[in-house]
Order: structure tokens, then C-alpha cells, then sequence
């Protein structure tokens, strides 16, 4: 999601190019559709560059204070709220018609270390507890969820002899489409080790001590404390845990994977129980922090909320856990905002762009109960979706809506026009099958003749790979011909899913009035009913992927759709023919 951020124009991948550490691409073993590239961050350095960004963005005022409330009018006319601006904890109000809540884990945020509760969002930092009760006030829906987050460790304590080594790639992958290279010419490392029988067992025996495993508020399932992991995987005697450098400057590790909400002076004995972790230092205990989210099916697919007209969330407020899903939800609610700023259309991005798309349709057509975490395999068309096209897919949508700037249009525009010629030059070498056997390709003699570019779909062979036959292709760099090499690779599987999302937009074209009365559609159920009633999908299709509409349901909705435009077409017609007549009795 980073990358498609960054091919909107966004801030992250640019940064993370800047402050990363320790760069890795996930899954490499596997297909370029489920490559992860992942990045670990100088805390530090990465708030050091993204203020420096935010602070030379031109007409962008910044001003430092805490929001207690939201300021709403509504509409006498249509009962409709609107956001009119918000009120800080000075008194001072800002008076606006755009605003983005981007609270995280600080909306009525609760720390847990053992049997320990205090407020606040992130251990050192306040809550905010107004919002809450503003939002619960204009008739949003609130629950609960919680995360966790490990110790923190010293660097100089830590046995690294003793630790399995994880080197970073070489050379590292940017994560923007406008970078070749990344600032960091000397990577620091990541390491890993993992916990053992001895540590679940001190787990075990200190349950009764802590708060936050309770399973009145539901915590993250891909990354679940140790707690969690003894509790569901019992017949497990080790979790693995990294080692991560927080920093250049710094001496603090983060040993991610070991979240813990026992007692501060549990969480040591279970330290030194770990490989390489006997003697050392904790410098901060792991905590667990409860907060209240909104329920997301209350929003737009533009992030917009229902009840409040110009009020937006983003992040860990509509229930997703995660800085890139964070992120991605920020880029989608603030361009949004500030297009109706303008009074511009809106950017709304569906599954088939990409997954941004995906989890946004996920949060407002299912809801959540338990944080949302974004994986590749929530996309149906994940063949297409890959990160290495991100661009190919948002920036031209970007550019329509106005937020992609001349220097990233260049740049994509020089890109795709290198890998169309590179294409080209591939396609123009046809061979029968005996002469690229002969040049030692593997394949049937009895085939048809192949191109260049249509041996890029065969295991082995890259546009590398053909350089020593096709010398033209040494002029094109490498990320033009691994790019190309990848969409020759996956160039049948996208065309089937292309034609998939072809008629998956056509539903999604099918929209549905906001204030659609659904007890006048014959045929749905009283589940169905409440479902679409909670949700309000845009389209069709959105309500095709409602919890709890059946197939059937849908069907009728369909049904309802074209009845209407059948009457709206007819009714259309009879106007035309009444104004006819009046126009001929006129003459």
C-alpha cells in the first residue's frame, strides 16, 4: 500500500527512501504478486524528514494543539449535519468545512502493563477523551478494540553472537516510483532468535495478571501478543522473534513479535529465559492500549462519514490496525477533503485498483470486530494488484484528480514509454522454436514461432537472461527490465482479470440513492434489510459484498435498479413527446 501511496503522489515511500535502515523484499521465494517490500525506519529520521516535506508544502498552514471537540451545524432545511469546524482545549475555535480525524490509538486511549490502567495513547502521551463523546453524541456508533506493543530493549546488553544474522537486500528496493536508489548506503542489520518452553511457561503463570488479555475487546489476530500466542497455540514451544534496530543513533532495539502486558518485572524474567536476551537491559516494558473506534460501515467510500457531511477518518479510528493501513486510509480522506474544499469531484478507489480499494470496501461494507490488517490475499485480483505497478494502475487517476505533480507525471510518463519500447524491441525478435533451442531455451521444437517478449512467460527466462542474444536491451536499466520481464510473466492471468474487474465495475457503475427507502423492494429479508440499512452501499455492487445480503437479495436490488431506470427512461420519453405537442400547437 506504501507503493500505491507513493504513486498518488504521497509522502511515505519518499520518506521511508530517506530514513530506511534495513530494506527487504517478503515472499521472494514466491511470485512477484505476493512480493512484499518492507522496510525498518530511523524513528528519528523519518519524523525529521516528513516534518521538513509538510513544512515546504506550499499553502500549507501548520498549527500545534490539542482538538476537544467538533463544531456541527445542521441544515434546516434537510436535517443534514455539517461540520463547520473544531474547537481546541484553548477555547479557540477553527472554523472549517473540511475536517480529517486521524486520532490512532488516543480516542479514550487506556494502557495496560499488568493489572496497571492509566489513559493515555502511547506510553508518555495523553489521551483525548472529547472527540469520544462528540462523535457518540452525533449518533456514531463506538466500540472497543485494543493492540499491543514489545519492550524495548539495549543494544549494548544483547548477545548478538548468539543470534541468527537477517542482512538487509542488496541492492535495497525503493518504495518510490521516483527514487533508483535509497539513501542508506550501509544497512544495519536485523536478527532474530525466539522464546522457549521456559518463557510460556512464566507467561502461564502470570495470566491472572494482567488486564488485557480479556476477551471483552478483541486485539489484532495476525500479530497477537505472547500472551495471545501461549494462550492459542499451546502446542507451540517457540515463537520467533526479530531484533530490530529503532535507529542509526540510537541504542534501543525493538524485538518485534513479543508484545507482553504482564507486569514490567515479568516481562525481564521472560527476557532472560531468550537466546542471546540473558543479560539484557530492558529499557521500557511492553504495554497493551485499549481505544475506541468507529464503526467504518458509518462511511463513504471516499471516507466521508454519513451523518456529519464534511467530517473524515482515517487510521486506527475506523478499526484498522497498522501505519500503512493508516496511511493509505490518510492520502484516500485527505484528498477527498480537500477536493470538496475545492468543489471537485472525488477520488474514490474500488477493489480492482488496487488494495487500498480493497480495504476500504472491506471497512465499510463488513465493519470490523477485531483490527483490520491488510494482506494480499484479501484481493481477488492480486495478479493484477502487485506492487510493482501500483503506478501503472493510480497515477493517470491521480493526474485526473488533480493531486500527482508535473515532476512524478514525467517520470511516469518516461517509464512507461522506456518499458513500451523495451516491449517492442522484445516483439520484434520471432524465432521458430528450433532456432531459440538452439540458443539453449527449453520448449517444444513442434511449437509455433515465439517473440522475444513471449519467452518472458517461461520459468528461467528474463529480460536479462536475453541480453547475450538481444544486445539492445542492455541500454534499458534494470528496474525497466525487471518490470517488463513481470507484466510479460503475468501478461494472461492479468488479461482474465481484467476482464473480471471489467465486470465488476459495471455493478459498481449501478448506483444506488443514498436515501433509498429498502422497505418498498419486495422480496428482501428483514436481515438484509438492517444490513443495507447500517451500511447504505453506493452501488450494486457494494451491496452485493454487504454481511448478510444473499445472493438473492442482491439479485432483487439489481431488479429494483434497472425497474427505475426503465421508468426514469419512459417518463423521460413522454416529456419529450408532451413537449413536442406543445411545440406543435405553439407553431
Amino acid at each position: 500500500m506504501i507503493r500505491e501511496i507513493d504513486a498518488l503522489d504521497g509522502l511515505c515511500g519518499r520518506v521511508v527512501d530517506k530514513a530506511g535502515v534495513h530494506f527487504r523484499v517478503l515472499n521472494r521465494k514466491k511470485g512477484p504478486a505476493v512480493w512484499g517490500p518492507r522496510a525498518q525506519i530511523d524513528r528519528e529520521l523519518y519524523n525529521k524528514e516528513m516534518k521538513a516535506e509538510i513544512m515546504a508544502t506550499k499553502n500549507l498552514g501548520v498549527l500545534e494543539g490539542k482538538v476537544a471537540d467538533i463544531v456541527i451545524q445542521q441544515n434546516d432545511v434537510t436535517g443534514q449535519k455539517i461540520v463547520t469546524g473544531v474547537r481546541l482545549e484553548s477555547g479557540e475555535v477553527l472554523n472549517c468545512l473540511r475536517v480529517v480525524i486521524t486520532t490512532g490509538t488516543f480516542l479514550a486511549g487506556e494502557i495496560h502493563i499488568g493489572l496497571d490502567v492509566f489513559p493515555s495513547g502511547r506510553l508518555g502521551e495523553s489521551a483525548t477523551f472529547g472527540l469520544s463523546n462528540s462523535l457518540r453524541k452525533a449518533g456514531f456508533q463506538l466500540g472497543r478494540l485494543k493492540t499491543g506493543t514489545p519492550p524495548r530493549l539495549d543494544k549494548k546488553t544483547i548477545d548478538f553472537s548468539r543470534l541468527e544474522i537477517q542482512p538487509g537486500e542488496n541492492p535495497p528496493v525503493p518504495f518510490s516510483y521516483l527514487n533508483d536508489k535509497v539513501s542508506v548506503t550501509e544497512q544495519l542489520h536485523c536478527y532474530s532468535t525466539r522464546t522457549g518452553p521456559a518463557a510460556h511457561d512464566i507467561i502461564r503463570a502470570n495470566l491472572h495478571k494482567s488486564v488485557h488479555i480479556r476477551e471483552s475487546v478483541k486485539g489484532p489476530r495476525y500479530c497477537p501478543s505472547l500472551e495471545s500466542k501461549v494462550i492459542r497455540f499451546a502446542h507451540r514451544d517457540h515463537h520467533v522473534i526479530w531484533i530490530e534496530p529503532e535507529g542509526f543513533d540510537t541504542d534501543v532495539i525493538y524485538p518485534n513479535g513479543i508484545s507482553m502486558t504482564v507486569p514490567g518485572s515479568v516481562q525481564e524474567e521472560i527476557l532472560r529465559t531468550i537466546v542471546g536476551l540473558e543479560s539484557v537491559k530492558m529499557l521500557q516494558p511492553g504495554y497493551g492500549v485499549e481505544y475506541d473506534y468507529v464503526d467504518p460501515r458509518n462511511l463513504r467510500s471516499t471516507l466521508e462519514t454519513k451523518l456529519i457531511s464534511g467530517l473524515y477518518l482515517a487510521g486506527q479510528i475506523n478499526g484498522t490496525t497498522g501505519y500503512e493501513e493508516a496511511a493509505a486510509q490518510g492520502i484516500v480522506a485527505g484528498v477527498n477533503a480537500g477536493l470538496a474544499a475545492q468543489g471537485r469531484g472525488e477520488l474514490s478507489l474500488n477493489r480492482g485498483d488496487g488494495y487500498i480499494g480493497v480495504m476500504i470496501d472491506d471497512l465499510i461494507t463488513k465493519g470490523v470486530n477485531e483490527p483490520y490488517r491488510m494482506f494480499t490475499s484479501r484481493s481477488e485480483y492480486r495478479m493484477s494488484a502487485r506492487a510493482d505497478n501500483a503506478d501503472v494502475r493510480l497515477t493517470t487517476k491521480g493526474r485526473n484528480a488533480g493531486i500527482v505533480g508535473d515532476k512524478r507525471w514525467q517520470r511516469f510518463q518516461q517509464t512507461g514509454t522506456e518499458m513500451k519500447d523495451l516491449q517492442t524491441a522484445l516483439e520484434s525478435v520471432r524465432l521458430k522454436p528450433t532456432d531459440w533451442i538452439a540458443k539453449g531455451f527449453q520448449m517444444d521444437p513442434l511449437g509455433r514461432p515465439r517473440s522475444a517478449y513471449d519467452l518472458l512467460s517461461m520459468t528461467g527466462v528474463s529480460a536479462e537472461s536475453l541480453i547475450p542474444h538481444i544486445s539492445s536491451i542492455a541500454s534499458f536499466s534494470p528496474i525497466i527490465r525487471d518490470r517488463v520481464s513481470i507484466e510479460s510473466a503475468y501478461a494472461p492471468y492479468v488479461k482474465q482479470q481484467q476482464a473480471q474487474i471489467s465486470i465488476f465495475k459495471r455493478e459498481e457503475h449501478l448506483k444506488l440513492p443514498f436515501d433509498l427507502d429498502y422497505s418498498t423492494i419486495h422480496g428482501l429479508s428483514m436481515e438484509e434489510r438492517r444490513a443495507l440499512e447500517i451500511v447504505r452501499p453506493e452501488s450494486v455492487g457494494m451491496a452485493r459484498r454487504c454481511e448478510g445480503v444473499t445472493p438473492s437479495g442482491a439479485l432483487r436490488l439489481l431488479a429494483f435498479v434497472r425497474g427505475a431506470k426503465q421508468v426514469d427512461r419512459q417518463r423521460v420519453m413522454m416529456e419529450e413527446v408532451q413537449a413536442g405537442k406543445e411545440q406543435d400547437a405553439g407553431l
